[in-house]
């Protein structure tokens, strides 16, 4: 099974390359996935349930980045296992520069077999595309809300600084008020 497609994300290639490689994120990002191992910079364990057909398949496996030329591309090469049959396969990613953010182009190339493979090569294709949908859809939505929320706290702090700055200014403020009203003060008694 080969199934290719692109995603537009509106950050640049080394924040979508970081968020690649970021165990957190990737977790996020897999349908189903229940729990997500580093065991190395370029090796991970991964375990997810997702319905394929009439089973609801468990599956462990492992996952191997390859090829990597950051912030550019890498290959991704897993295999799984499950009572309702195995999968295996390879997954190229480019990331390219492209309209002030990052196109990311996959193309997958799969191999399922056990019962599973037994629901039809079309349901398969069609539930293998669904899951790339999802993943690639959680997988920008995670990154963006994550830089969004970022960008978020830098204004706030901005504002506290400003806030700040406005308050110590007004205080200063009082003070030369309140020096100039006490020099007036003491003038007229001077004087009087």
């Amino acid at each position: 099974m080969k199934l290719s497609g692109s995603y537009q994300i509106n950050l640049s290639k080394k924040k979508v390359w970081e968020a690649l490689n970021d165990p957190e994120i990737l977790k996020k990002s897999i349908p189903g996935c229940e729990e997500f191992t580093k065991k190395s910079d370029t090796e991970f364990t991964a375990t997810a349930t997702n319905k394929i057909g009439p089973f609801n398949a468990s599956f462990t496996g492992d996952i191997e980045l390859a090829d990597l030329d950051p912030p550019n591309s890498y290959k991704i090469i897993g295999s799984g296992n499950s009572p309702v049959g195995f999968a295996s396969g390879e997954a190229t990613v480019k990331l390219e520069d492209h309209d002030n953010g990052t196109n990311l182009i996959y193309e997958v190339e799969a191999n399922v077999g056990g019962k599973i493979a037994q629901v039809g090569s079309r349901l398969i294709d069609m539930t293998a595309k669904k899951m790339a949908d999802i993943f690639f859809g959680k997988f920008s939505e995670t990154i963006s809300s994550k830089e969004n929320l970022s960008n978020e706290v830098l204004n706030e702090e901005k504002v506290v600084q400003k806030d700040q700055l406005k308050t110590k200014n007004q205080n200063h403020k009082i003070l030369i008020y309140a020096g100039i009203l006490i020099t007036v003060v003491i003038l007229v008694y001077v004087f009087i």
